[in-house]
């Protein structure tokens, strides 16, 4: 059974940074790319980051800057690491590879 497990949310203050984690298991991702994507109350989900296999990242220009997407495909993770938090940052995170979702962190950011 193939899952994506996201870890790391939490509640910061704005300007403080989190490191959110995307464990796969049940097969690897290692040829495929990986993404991020967040959902803010009341909004649709939106795309955050992706990286390709080869490492060829993509920022939605909302995050661009401050995020950083990077993958330990010896590990079978991918990361993001976001700095200088807002609270328009504040949404569940889900990571994503090929058809399969993650069931989501929450990030909290007050201001």
């Amino acid at each position: 059974q193939v899952q994506l497990v996201e870890s790391g949310g939490g509640l910061v203050q704005a300007g403080e940074s989190l490191r959110l984690s995307c464990a796969a298991s049940g097969r690897t991702f290692s040829r495929s790319a990986m993404q991020w994507f967040r959902r803010a109350p009341g909004k649709g989900r939106e795309f955050v980051a992706s990286i390709t296999p080869s490492g060829y990242t993509l920022y939605a220009d909302s995050v661009k800057g401050r995020f950083t997407v990077s993958r330990d495909d010896a590990k079978n993770t991918v990361s993001l690491q976001m700095n200088g938090l807002k609270p328009d940052d504040t949404a569940v995170y889900y990571c994503k590879a090929e058809t399969y979702w993650g069931q989501g962190t929450q990030v909290t950011v007050s201001s």
